[in-house]
């Protein structure tokens, strides 16, 4: 017996194709489909994304398997207040590492401490005397440096190679994401009223849980 299928059929199943392709998917955030289809941002691929993407920019090429010419990988700051990191910043400080590593690139983070982090200077990422001198030390033939911006829920996100003896900048990579809550909640924030409400609502501080208020 053969079963002819119509167009209807054809077509419901070809919707839940692309439906399961797209299920769990980041790039659906802060639209209608994310309470049905959105998906956490996952920030290990996205790290090796930008270490892929920044290590192919360079001319002439940064070198691979120089342990005496390493990359300094540092930690990522906010924006708007350049003394202030977050587990975020520091998470995404390891995938870089990582990222860089598996290219077969000789690394080392820098854990930035305030009189290290990275300025602001005429719209350009400059590095302090200090991180100069260190990376003159570490024989490093770049810097990543990085800073991160906070729009309600979106997160604009900015990330720079930079030559440490003239601080050309040799490899920049930008990106806009919508985060989700997990991803929010490294910044010490999360929705408003949860992510499959409202993708437009503005994130706030988590409030302390009961037992905290009970005990402190």
């Amino acid at each position: 017996m053969i079963l002819r299928m119509g167009p209807a059929y054809l077509l419901c199943s070809l919707l839940v194709v692309l439906l399961l392709g797209a299920a769990g998917c980041s790039e659906l955030n802060g639209t209608r489909l994310e309470p049905v289809l959105g998906g956490d941002i996952d920030l290990v691929a996205l790290g090796d994304e930008v270490a892929d993407y920044l290590s192919r920019q360079p001319v002439p090429p940064l070198l691979r398997n120089q342990s005496d010419q390493p990359i300094l990988v540092t930690t990522l700051v906010n924006n708007d207040n350049l003394d202030e990191t977050s587990s975020f910043g520091r998470s995404f400080q390891n995938h870089l590492v990582a990222g860089f590593a598996s290219r077969a690139y000789a690394v080392k983070e820098i854990k930035l401490r305030r009189n290290m982090l990275v300025e602001t200077h005429k719209g350009e990422f400059m590095l302090t005397r200090e991180m100069e001198e260190m990376a003159a030390k570490q024989k490093a033939q770049a810097i990543v440096v990085g800073t991160y911006t906070m729009a309600n829920r979106i997160m604009y996100l900015s990330i720079r190679l930079v030559s440490p003896s003239n601080q050309a900048i040799r490899g920049v990579y930008e990106n806009k994401l919508y985060l989700d809550d997990n991803s929010l909640r490294l910044l010490g924030l999360k929705l408003k009223n949860g992510a499959g409400d409202d993708p437009t609502q503005p994130v706030l501080p988590p409030s302390p849980s009961v037992l905290d208020k009970i005990l402190y």
